[in-house]
């Protein structure tokens, strides 16, 4: 059976890091805080914005919420977003997804300063993550690769497949994975032979969401596997991408669903809360 990667835990053991970092601008004077924009009554969304100010209040990090109605204009929130680039007090920015159909997502997260970027989706963090000379990472894949610092997985050489090719978690991912010398595959779903590709991984990743995309036969005995998925089941219950019963009995490393990436990625917009903050004071 495969031993369980603990988001939970280690995206309290981060949390705690954060925390005493906060503690210590706080001591220097300086106040982190985050600034979060919610457009429409998404339920998803709604429970994402409740749960970032839970981590903030948690850490001691300000957080501001912008509800707008779900007819805001592009002029109205590109106006709101030009506000918040202007306002010191205000160290990070994120524009929660998705927007409603009639506001352009591209033009939105162009619009956010890149140095309050936490979601590091602005062009230029992205471009900085392509260099390996970024500030901020996108929450997912940076929570992935402290996950696997903290269980000690030796990415050096090893075989990594990455399922999904989205800008948020695919493409920075298998950027981060080379960045710490794996050698990459990036599938998706024009990919011939998906499964031999797969069982080729040392490390495999799925951020595909679909439930159960990743059969046990896609496996490589004793990989590490990586599930982003969050999805519901034929049950109604929460699951990943991953079919994790029969996984588990092959892989030598697993993340549940819930409890593995999600917390991570919570945590991880924390983190780079604090270091906006950081770098914003010269520190």
């Amino acid at each position: 059976m495969a031993q369980i990667i603990d988001g939970r835990a280690v995206a309290a053991y981060v949390k705690g890091k954060a925390a005493e970092q906060v503690k210590t601008l706080n001591e220097k004077g300086i106040e982190v805080c985050l600034a979060v924009i919610l457009v429409g009554n998404d339920p998803a969304s709604t429970v994402y914005v409740a749960n970032k100010r839970k981590d903030c209040d948690q850490l001691g990090i300000v957080s501001k919420e912008y509800a707008l109605p779900e007819e805001t204009t592009m002029e109205e929130l590109l106006s709101l977003i030009d506000t918040l680039n202007k306002d010191s007090a205000v160290n990070g920015i994120l524009c929660q997804l998705p927007l409603p159909r009639h506001l352009d997502e591209t033009k939105v997260l162009e619009a956010i300063s890149p140095l309050k970027d936490v979601d590091a989706f602005h062009p230029e963090n992205v471009g900085r993550i392509m260099m390996g000379k970024y500030d901020f990472l996108p929450c997912t894949p940076a929570g992935i690769m402290e996950m696997l610092d903290y269980y000690k997985i030796d990415t050096n050489g090893k075989d990594c497949v990455v399922i999904g090719r989205s800008n948020i978690v695919g493409k920075p991912m298998a950027m981060l994975m080379l960045h710490s010398n794996a050698t990459v595959t990036i599938c998706h779903s024009r990919t011939k032979n998906l499964a031999e590709v797969c069982r080729r991984a040392d490390i495999l990743i799925s951020a595909v969401g679909r439930a159960g995309f990743v059969t046990s036969d896609m496996i490589k005995p004793g990989a590490v596997v990586i599930d982003v998925g969050i999805n519901r089941g034929e049950d109604g219950k929460l699951c990943g991408d991953v079919d994790y019963a029969a996984a588990e009995k092959v892989a030598s490393m697993i993340t549940p669903v819930p409890g593995g990436v999600g917390p991570m990625t919570r945590a991880m917009l924390m983190c780079n809360t604090v270091t906006a903050a950081k770098k914003q004071h010269g520190i």
